[in-house]
């Protein structure tokens, strides 16, 4: 049942609804099967059920086919999600630079973004991967391995951020957890500097990318922010290279 409930969790994340997320997942375990059998196993009422299919026939989730004068629905193959997110990600590419074009980034004020939770915090590492092959500046501590842990990086983050080719140059405090991070700094895509971590006594995470973004995360706390601002982003970029010109 839990693992169910985490799958009905990860597919209302990309967008479908609760009952929409229930009555799919009661379609893939069923397989053929006709509306009443599937109301019952998604927990809604039969009439509703129509609705919802209809919503997933719509999404090319769902199918329905005739079979002795009654109708029966069937589940498309999973990997079809990921096959319309690559089309949708094609169509949105295709348009994007005019919609660029169009906007007004010339005077564009400073923007100040909250977000909380590690969902929010994943947000913000999402932010980072919208800027192709372009270096991020980073300031380190160990706070990340204790209060968010590494699974998301290792599974989502890292692999995307390289896949994009993204380097990092980041700044740690020098103790025994950021020197055993470093050690995947080649295959990661990575450099990275130590001070003293008496000195450099850093509880939270900074990050300095694309031409004006700045995102602050405090693990311990679950809040982080997004900063839009050519001058925050320019002075913070002109400490980080003042302090990686100086560590060892």
């Amino acid at each position: 049942m839990s693992s169910c409930k985490s799958l009905q969790s990860e597919l209302q994340r990309i967008g479908l609804s609760s009952s929409e997320a229930k009555l799919y997942l009661a379609a893939l375990e069923l397989g053929e099967t006709n509306v009443s059998r599937l109301a019952r196993k998604a927990g809604v009422k039969r009439t509703t059920a129509y609705l919802i299919a209809d919503a997933l026939k719509g999404r090319g989730l769902l199918h329905t086919a005739k079979k002795k004068k009654s109708t029966v629905y069937y589940a498309e193959d999973p990997r079809a999600l990921i096959e319309q997110l690559d089309e949708r990600k094609s169509i949105i590419s295709g348009f994007l630079p005019e919609l660029l074009s169009r906007a007004n980034f010339i005077d564009k004020k400073p923007v100040i973004r909250f977000f909380e939770g590690d969902e929010g915090i994943r947000e913000v590492y999402k932010d980072t991967l919208r800027n192709p092959g372009r270096e991020i500046l980073a300031m380190y501590s160990e706070s990340s391995l204790q209060h968010f842990g590494e699974e998301y990086f290792s599974k989502f983050y890292v692999p995307r951020r390289i896949k994009l080719k993204i380097p990092v140059l980041t700044i740690m405090p020098d103790n025994v957890a950021m020197r055993g991070y470093a050690r995947k700094n080649q295959e990661e895509l990575r450099q990275s500097k130590f001070i003293d971590a008496n000195l450099f006594g850093i509880e939270i995470e900074i990050l300095i990318y694309g031409s004006r973004s700045i995102g602050i995360l405090s693990f311990e706390e679950k809040i982080a922010l997004i900063i839009e601002s050519e001058k925050i982003h320019q002075s913070l970029a002109s400490v980080f290279k003042t302090l990686w010109a100086f560590a060892p």
